[in-house]
């Protein structure tokens, strides 16, 4: 992957990243607080899952 691959890459998850708070900032404030309520394993399975989940997008994208 080029240097220029990696910062569109980069740009494209803040875009999505953004687009929560900027359509419903209240659903975002309730979905941290219930992040905030959960345990430091649930956090951890669902961070695995997302990254799962990107890996197999991105292996049926360039594979």
């Amino acid at each position: 992957m080029s240097g220029a691959a990696w910062w569109v890459a980069v740009a494209l998850m803040l875009m999505a990243e953004g687009l929560m708070p900027l359509l419903n900032p209240s659903a975002r404030r309730r979905l941290f607080g219930q992040l905030m309520a959960m345990s430091d394993g649930q956090l951890r399975f669902l961070g695995l899952a997302s990254m799962l989940c990107g890996g197999l997008l991105l292996w049926i994208v360039i594979g």
